[in-house]
């Protein structure tokens, strides 16, 4: 990186930090620390659910995959990605919008304790929270070995960096902060990304007809939609994790639709996301795809994007597509940090010490930023250490996806009616079950990727539906209650 390319990625930081002090105006308390006090638009949403949805770990991890088996990454990751947020958008994000309007929820597991009862609520606050420190870990330790790769600077450096500019940023402008940097870094990512890819092509052989005739000058079975281990059961496997994590089951992902300013505009929201995820990928992951016929047999493909870009990017460019890395990493650990907070704020420490409870709001907002600050002060403890958990893949995807599962069914079928038998037996249950399931397979060596990551998810849903069908208990009065309140008309 040469000094334009510094300064270039100086400006993003400094843009970032100046979001922070403008939104640190705006937060007068918890709600709006967490919630942005229920007043999103559906396009600052659906740009900010978007953009929260993946990180650095897109140009590192899956940079590897698109290297070394093709365009199997777009259909297993994107394209699920976005038939599970248009499922969601219809069926999901507008009860997390109404659970905020007549429960008055901040935070996305506190309405588990009127759905199933306090063991069950906070089984899943403990359980999703600890999970979330590893995977936040593991998306610092990405944009680390990108910096490395550009700069060649070290990657405790890189953790540092990336962990304490989200610290700081996060703690003072709470969600407003999370949001427009959502929406600033979806901007330089479009630039960053737009560049890439027609420089690419300008160095392609066959200049524009190139998007369509290298698919046969890269190695065998990239151009396939599937292409082993990612198979089409790997995909289908994909498809449902996507849809429990994208529709809330991972939890910065339901404070976007909980935070919109109504049921309508969630689902809008959400179905804006979802065209993102359908296009924008094509065009991001492209110079991914043709790395293979500018860099051969690479001995680390995890290395190819940045490569890539050290290779035909000028100065300045290269800090602005680094930039756009890091503000994706930045935007899923910022929103991360801020939504495990307001788990902990809400959901765990007023029920571990009674002092925490009936907080004044001066009171609520300095404990939400001390927890904000904790919790992303230990993500970049474990992301020092991600060799020891696997790797970056290990634990964003085999870890992280696997695990996401049985937590995350009994939180988003328990906001559908159709599940109302499937009360807090069921869901610890599921939640045992399926932890239990990762647990065995995490001791015998496994052949299919597919079966290893969908064997937690699909026993914690088994379980869920099994139990609640032969529950004989009548439905509680509150649970009714609840559901006649999701089950209202959107259109409010």
């Amino acid at each position: 990186m040469q000094l334009f390319d510094w300064i270039v990625l100086s400006l993003y930081f400094i843009m970032l930090l100046s979001i922070g002090l403008w939104a640190y105006s705006r937060v007068k308390n918890s709600a709006d620390f967490y919630t942005a006090g229920g007043k999103l638009p559906w396009w600052l949403s659906g740009i900010s659910h978007h953009v929260s949805g993946y990180s650095g770990a897109v140009f590192v991890a899956y940079a590897g995959i698109a290297y070394t088996h093709g365009f199997t990454l777009y259909v297993w990751w994107a394209f699920t990605v976005s038939i599970a947020t248009l499922l969601a958008a219809f069926y999901i994000a507008p009860r997390w919008a109404r659970l905020r309007k007549f429960a008055n929820i901040q935070s996305p597991t506190e309405y588990l304790l009127v759905r199933y009862n306090l063991q069950t609520q906070q089984l899943i606050a403990w359980s999703g929270s600890i999970i979330k420190v590893f995977d936040t870990g593991g998306k610092l330790a990405a944009i680390a070995v990108l910096l490395n790769v550009f700069s060649g600077t070290s990657i405790t450096f890189g953790i540092l960096l990336a962990g304490i500019v989200s610290l700081v940023y996060i703690t003072i402008g709470g969600l407003w902060a999370d949001v427009w940097n959502d929406f600033a870094q979806f901007i330089v990512q479009l630039l960053a990304g737009i560049t890439m890819f027609v420089i690419i092509i300008m160095n392609m052989d066959d200049g524009v007809e190139g998007i369509f005739t290298m698919w046969d000058k890269l190695p065998e079975g990239n151009s396939s939609f599937f292409n082993d281990p990612y198979t089409i059961a790997f995909a289908f496997t994909m498809l449902v994790i996507n849809f429990f994590s994208y529709s809330g089951g991972t939890w910065n992902l339901a404070t976007r639709f909980i935070s919109s300013s109504s049921p309508k505009v969630a689902k809008k929201a959400g179905i804006l996301s979802s065209i993102l995820y359908l296009i924008w990928p094509l065009i991001l992951l492209f110079p991914m795809f043709a790395a293979p016929l500018f860099f051969d047999s690479l001995s680390d493909p995890t290395l190819s994007y940045g490569m890539m870009a050290r290779k035909f990017l000028p100065a300045g460019l290269l800090g602005l597509v680094l930039a756009s890395m890091f503000a994706n990493t930045l935007s899923m650990t910022a929103s991360d940090s801020n939504t495990i907070s307001s788990v902990i704020c809400r959901d765990i420490l007023p029920k571990l010490f009674p002092k925490f409870r009936n907080l004044t709001q001066k009171e609520g907002l300095k404990l939400a930023r001390i927890t904000t600050f904790c919790f992303t002060l230990v993500t970049i403890i474990v992301g020092l250490n991600a060799s020891k958990f696997g790797g970056i893949f290990g634990l964003i995807v085999t870890w992280f996806a696997a695990l996401l599962g049985p937590i995350s069914i009994p939180m988003i079928l328990g906001l559908l009616p159709i599940f109302k038998k499937s009360g807090s037996i069921a869901a610890i249950g599921s939640i045992i079950g399926g932890l239990v399931v990762f647990m065995i397979l995490k001791m015998v060596e496994q052949k299919s990727l597919a079966f290893e990551m969908g064997a937690p998810i699909m026993a914690s849903l088994i379980l869920f539906i099994v139990i609640g069908l032969f529950n004989k208990k009548p439905v509680p009065e509150k649970v009714t209650e609840l559901h006649l309140n999701l089950s209202k008309k959107f259109n409010d």
